[in-house]
């Protein structure tokens, strides 16, 4: 081995003949080079960890790393080595890129803190949009025309693209709290959602006619059909959500408190009056061994999961073409605020947890009203206007 003060000049004339040499540097102990007989040089560090051990690494070769560059490389190297640690630091994970903070995401917080529906809606925009699009970019890469791009791509469904742009600003937010990317404007925020129209639909007494003739006309197909018969009469004379009713338990039927109970609800549990009509149905559904759902499903044990292909089939028998499934709650609010319910009660009937979210039914409630007004001012006018001070009759 020898001793040379290396510098770019002294590195380029360094040669050996047959194998390998090291030329130690003369200012900094432990830098040096090892020259190849085949004229390759790489750069190299050594010192001796505590107890007395010499340890060395690797710096790079000459090519690729200045002298100067490789000096100040060796000094850290040293120090780390004295200090008992690997010549180099670990390399930097890679940075996570939108997949890897869908599937911790996914794991950590929606699996959860979140309702299956919930949990299986959210893997549905995943897989269906936001990973096809932006799942291989790293999170730093991310950006407002990366979120609005996917938001413009799903305009014809404005709902969806709001949710899909929705969850991913959520995504993100949890990813700056978790470390994953530094703290930075939210890709999200500036994205303009688009305008959803208020999708009011109500069942009139003829509707519901209809499509009671067509649900007891389904009924007798048998199968799954008759179990979406079922749900789709206690959706209708529950005001239930549609997975209160998927989910419902034959424990959950509680004839002596005469109640529903929901155990899994948007608002948490609650409990639902059992009515005479409720009663019929659920007393004509049969019940299966070994599965304690009420609307049973395909497989051994399980519930039925997929209600919207039968209810497309009974709603274009009964010609409603436009009608929701959700829209037989809707409707069920609408018949309670005819027969005179109150807001409140029809808040605690649905399940809201305020009445402010029971309040978009307050215009149905205003008709209800003046359609009341009216009748006690006819009432009151064939009286009091039946007749003036000459006879005459002034309702005329």
């Amino acid at each position: 081995m020898g001793t040379v003060k290396l510098s770019k000049r002294t590195v380029d004339g360094l040669t050996v003949e047959r194998g390998n040499r090291v030329f130690w540097d003369s200012e900094l102990p432990g830098f040096g080079i090892r020259v190849h007989s085949t004229g390759r040089k790489v750069y190299v560090a050594q010192a001796r960890v505590p107890g007395g051990l010499p340890k060395r690494g690797v710096i790079g070769r000459d090519a690729e790393i200045s002298t100067r560059d490789a000096r100040r490389k060796a000094a850290e190297m040293i120090d780390r080595i004295r200090r008992g640690l690997e010549p180099a630091p670990p390399p930097e994970p890679p940075e996570p890129t939108v997949a890897d903070l869908a599937g911790r995401y996914m794991t950590a917080h929606v699996e959860v803190n979140c309702r299956p529906g919930t949990v299986e809606q959210y893997r549905s925009l995943l897989d269906l949009h936001i990973l096809p699009e932006l799942g291989g970019l790293r999170l730093s890469e991310v950006n407002r025309s990366h979120a609005s791009a996917l938001h413009y791509r799903l305009r014809n469904k404005p709902n969806r693209a709001n949710h899909a742009v929705g969850l991913l600003s959520r995504m993100f937010n949890l990813a700056i709290a978790w470390g994953m990317t530094p703290a930075r404007p939210n890709p999200c925020r500036s994205v303009k959602r688009y305008r959803q129209p208020e999708c009011e639909r109500f069942l009139n007494d003829e509707e519901y006619a209809r499509l009671g003739r067509v649900l007891s006309e389904a009924e007798p197909e048998g199968g799954l059909m008759a179990w979406a018969v079922a749900a789709v009469r206690l959706l209708l004379l529950t005001g239930c959500r549609r997975n209160e009713i998927l989910r419902l338990r034959w424990d959950d039927v509680d004839r002596a408190a005469g109640e529903l109970r929901i155990r899994e609800s948007k608002t948490g549990p609650r409990r639902v009056p059992l009515t005479a009509p409720v009663e019929r149905v659920l007393a004509g559904i049969p019940r299966i061994e070994g599965n304690p759902w009420v609307i049973a499903g395909g497989r051994r044990g399980e519930p039925l999961k997929d209600i919207n292909s039968y209810w497309y089939r009974l709603r274009e028998r009964a010609e409603l073409d436009d009608l929701r499934l959700h829209d037989c709650r809707h409707s069920f609010a609408s018949q309670a605020l005819a027969i005179g319910e109150g807001l409140p009660t029809i808040a605690r009937l649905l399940g809201h947890k305020t009445v402010m979210t029971t309040y978009r039914y307050a215009h149905l409630a205003e008709d209800s009203e003046k359609a009341s007004v009216a009748r006690v001012g006819d009432s009151i006018g064939d009286d009091l206007l039946s007749a003036g001070p000459g006879g005459e009759d002034l309702a005329a």
